[in-house]
């Protein structure tokens, strides 16, 4: 089971926990929601949870409660920038189909 971060979302979430000035790395996770049942939720963490699995990836530590980890197993998270607009992208391979506005998925 892993989670990875890219190069590029590393950067991203260093810089904004460095301007927080605290903070030890990325929550992921997902809640039920939307047309397609399922969506992402990111925090930033200040202290562990006691069930929290970690992983680390390009200096950035993320952090994933068991409930989520069966849905974002393999799950990488980017940062991309695609216009005027940029935003964090979940290339997840458990994710079976989207709903049209993207917000949410079901696997």
């Amino acid at each position: 089971m892993a989670i990875t971060v890219t190069e590029s979302a590393a950067k991203h979430v260093s810089n904004f926990l460095t301007k927080r000035g605290k903070g030890i790395g990325l929550r992921l996770g997902v809640r039920t929601t939307g047309c397609s049942g399922m969506a992402y939720k990111l925090e930033f963490v200040d202290e562990v949870q006691g069930d929290d699995v970690s992983f680390e990836s390009n200096g950035v530590t993320v952090f994933v409660d068991p409930k989520s980890l069966a849905y974002l197993d393999g799950t990488e998270l980017d940062f991309v920038r695609e216009g005027l607009n940029e935003g964090f992208k979940f290339n997840n391979p458990n994710v079976k189909n989207m709903c049209g506005c993207g917000e949410s998925f079901n696997v």
